[in-house]
């Protein structure tokens, strides 16, 4: 079985997030794709604004319906700063049966040399990495052990974040069908991301 991983602080998770994970399930045939928020991200500066609970009731909320997504508490249980190595090596060691793909943007797909580890995680994992129209990106400059194992697949241009969602509740804006409805009805009930 291959499933890609996407990983995120879903802060809150978004239409982008999920177009993303069916254009990388169809575009490198993969059988799932499984969710996995981070618990706390090395790579963002001050926590969350939805409490880890939240998050999580978000992503099972946004992926219900879809019978080839699932949600994975896995970086959640383990507590601490979420590291992809260290998710790699637990998620190898608990499924060796499962071929993993791990799902980034191609803004990241140039960084991968500089990833903790790299040497490791590519014997592990592959990569599907997502590049929206006009970004040009050079994988051939890549080291070749990366390149093996990566595989590009087209993205729509879809400008929506966490980011400019919550600083859109900020501001008393609309959010509907930024996220999906289960999503929006969540963040409405529990006033979510309001100043």
């Amino acid at each position: 079985m291959r499933v890609g991983i996407m990983g995120g602080t879903f802060d809150p998770i978004h239409t982008g997030h999920l177009i993303a994970g069916e254009r990388a399930r169809v575009g490198a045939g993969l059988d799932q794709v499984w969710f996995v928020p981070t618990n706390v991200s090395p790579h963002k500066l001050g926590a969350p604004k939805a409490t880890t609970a939240q998050r999580w009731d978000m992503v099972c909320r946004a992926i219900e319906g879809n019978p080839y997504f699932f949600p994975s508490d896995i970086e959640i249980q383990k507590g601490g700063v979420s590291y992809s190595m260290d998710t790699i090596e637990l998620l190898v060691e608990r499924h060796p049966d499962v071929e993993f793909t791990y799902i980034i943007g191609a803004d990241m797909v140039q960084y991968l040399p500089k990833w903790h580890r790299i040497e490791e995680i590519v014997r592990k994992i592959r990569f599907v990495g997502l590049v929206r129209p006009g970004y040009k990106l050079k994988t051939e400059l890549l080291p070749a052990a990366i390149q093996a194992v990566l595989q590009m697949v087209i993205m729509p241009q879809i400008d929506i974040s966490s980011s400019i969602i919550r600083q859109e509740r900020q501001n008393k804006g609309s959010i509907r069908y930024w996220v999906p409805e289960r999503v929006y009805e969540y963040i409405e009930v529990n006033g979510l991301y309001e100043s």
